[in-house]
């Protein structure tokens, strides 16, 4: 029995971010538990992740969620746009609500970023080797 999608797959802020996630060397799109994911060895960034408001939870599917390195953690934490998303929270992750007024271009710095903290050592180093125009932003 296969579990329906919780996402519309041509949502244009999903296109968006697929197109930047899998501009990154060796990166692949899965779902995990009914959300778009982007990984390598491990997951970068996840489209659409669930939230607490007030103690309830909150389904968002226009959301970007992304692993980032503490200092840019706790600084972009502060924003009224991100989130902790559920279950991946814990573990570091950050959720940032899109919309129309999104600056694709931060999205595309911090899925890099998140990129950094799981692609490994070769990719890593690909990407560093890339001429400019890296982040692309669609």
């Amino acid at each position: 029995m296969s579990e329906s999608p919780r996402f519309d797959p041509l949502d244009p802020d999903l296109v968006r971010l697929r197109d930047i996630a899998l501009a990154l060397p060796g990166a692949g799109e899965k779902l995990v538990v009914g959300h778009p994911a982007f990984f390598t060895r491990k997951v970068f960034a996840y489209f659409g992740m669930s939230y607490k408001v007030d103690g309830e939870w909150v389904t968002n599917p226009r959301t970007v969620s992304v692993l980032l390195p503490e200092d840019e953690r706790l600084a972009l934490a502060e924003e009224p746009r991100v989130h902790v998303p559920g279950y991946i929270g814990p573990y570091g992750w950050l959720g940032i609500c899109v919309d129309d007024d999104t600056d694709w271009a931060e999205i595309a710095e911090l899925v890099e970023l998140s990129y950094r903290e799981t692609a490994g050592v070769r990719r890593i180093a690909e990407l560093d080797a890339r001429e400019e125009g890296w982040p692309r932003v669609p």
